[in-house]
């Protein structure tokens, strides 16, 4: 009988090698549409500016068994939808820690490091900018990296830049979000509600036994996962920590380990004859190869992790509604209402723009730099220091995280705002010079 375990190692290797192309591509598609949704958001905001917030502060009510919950549209997508990206996000960096670029320690010093020393500059500068004024709270804003308008910059430059480059951006930029869920969870909560984060903690050991007693469906973990975000948001946590949290039990492993899931397919690809011209025709006419095909398909769906199927589940929603969505609602910054000299010139704007500019790429180089000589590393290959630098100038690009933090660092309208251009100048910025640098690099 002809060996049959060959090609499916073949068939396996290729899909390791194209798993990382395939998040590389859906992120960086995703980056597309939510530049399309900034501009438009700008846009709109300039040309009906009432119109434009009394949109998205539009109050709506859910009510279920009795309990009322009254937000406005911006808010529902902020703390609501946006949990859902959180979710995602977690879950990249779990599979990450478990099985990409940060799993091993030697290889994740690099990328972890660039992340540390992006996240360390920009607020520094921030702070260099803004001590002493009352808005130092926003130093948060310029530390994170947008990974989906950095993906998508870098795949305008097809193969003009080497694999080890995107590699090293998707890596760090990971890293990068999940210094900035920690930073949020730790120094932009109000006061902290103990009975309510009694009842979190509860349902987070739910959420481990569920884990620890192999249940592998989906649904579970998401029931609890909504009820964790009331528990949460009571408590006086920001909500979307509990999308962070879900992700971290969401089962890595499938309920066939490779060597059974080979025995299966094998045994049923052995069902598969071409006797008697019985090939060529729609599969329904040979219920043989009918229920070989299914009982594949089976195994094919119990050996993929749920951890693979829910990030790839909710990957297209994430990159094609909720950051969408999130950049029509945020981005907009209404510059008819505001003095532009000083919009340009106020502490809070330049130190955004500088951070994110000058303090994100010097950051990422110099830690980088520093742990590759201590540690004698060397860059992957076909990779140089100059094209490092280029993607510390694309880390520069903090859209959705740092708007995201910019909400939970001012209230007042006029901070807010000048927080957005900020953030809005200095990503442009690195967008150009990091594609600039990389065009160009060898």
């Amino acid at each position: 009988m002809q060996d049959l375990k060959s090609p499916v190692k073949v068939v396996s290797k290729i899909m390791q090698m194209t798993a990382f192309q395939y998040f590389f591509t859906r992120i960086s598609q995703a980056g597309f549409l939510l530049f399309g949704s900034a501009v438009f958001a700008f846009i709109w905001s300039n040309v009906d500016s009432a119109g434009y917030d009394h949109f998205w502060h539009q109050e709506l009510t859910v009510s279920l068994a009795g309990f009322v919950l009254t937000h406005s549209l911006v808010h529902w997508i902020n703390d609501g939808l946006m949990t859902i990206f959180f979710l995602t996000v977690g879950l990249e960096i779990k599979r990450e820690l478990l099985v990409g670029g940060l799993s091993d320690p030697r290889r994740a010093a690099l990328p972890v490091a660039a992340a540390v020393g992006g996240m360390v500059f920009p607020a520094v500068i921030y702070l260099f900018f803004t001590w002493g004024t009352g808005n130092e709270a926003g130093w948060g804003i310029p530390m994170a990296t947008d990974i989906a308008f950095s993906l998508a910059v870098l795949s305008l430059l097809g193969d003009k830049v080497p694999f080890g480059v995107r590699l090293f951006l998707t890596a760090f930029a990971i890293a990068d979000d999940l210094g900035a869920i920690l930073v949020i969870a730790l120094f932009y909560t109000p006061a902290i509600d103990l009975a309510a984060l009694a009842v979190a903690a509860g349902i987070v050991c739910g959420l481990w036994g569920l884990n620890r007693f192999g249940i592998r469906h989906s649904l579970p973990y998401i029931l609890l996962c909504i009820l964790l975000w009331f528990a949460v948001a009571k408590a006086g946590l920001h909500p979307t920590v509990a999308g962070v949290i879900t992700a971290l039990f969401i089962p890595s492993t499938g309920k066939y380990d490779t060597d059974l899931f080979l025995e299966m397919v094998s045994k049923r690809l052995e069902n598969i004859q071409c006797r008697d011209g019985s090939c060529g025709e729609s599969i329904l006419v040979n219920q043989s190869h009918l229920n070989a095909v299914q009982e594949i398909d089976l195994a094919c769906r119990k050996v993929v992790t749920p951890l693979q199927r829910l990030e790839h589940g909710l990957s297209s929603w994430v990159g094609y509604l909720v950051l969408p969505l999130f950049a029509l609602a945020n981005g907009g910054v209404a510059l008819t209402g505001l003095e532009p000299v000083a919009a340009l010139t106020d502490p809070i704007t330049l130190g955004i723009a500088v951070g994110l500019v000058v303090g994100k790429p010097l950051g990422i180089f110099i830690f980088t730099f520093g742990i590759a000589k201590i540690l004698k590393t060397g860059l992957i290959q076909g990779t140089s220091w100059t094209q490092i630098l280029g993607a510390g100038l694309l880390g520069g690009i903090g859209f959705t995280m740092s708007l995201f933090v910019s909400n939970l660092s001012f209230t007042e309208f006029v901070n807010l705002e000048y927080a957005k251009i900020g953030i809005v100048i200095g990503s442009f910025i690195s967008a150009g010079a990091g594609y600039t640098l990389l065009r160009w690099s060898r």
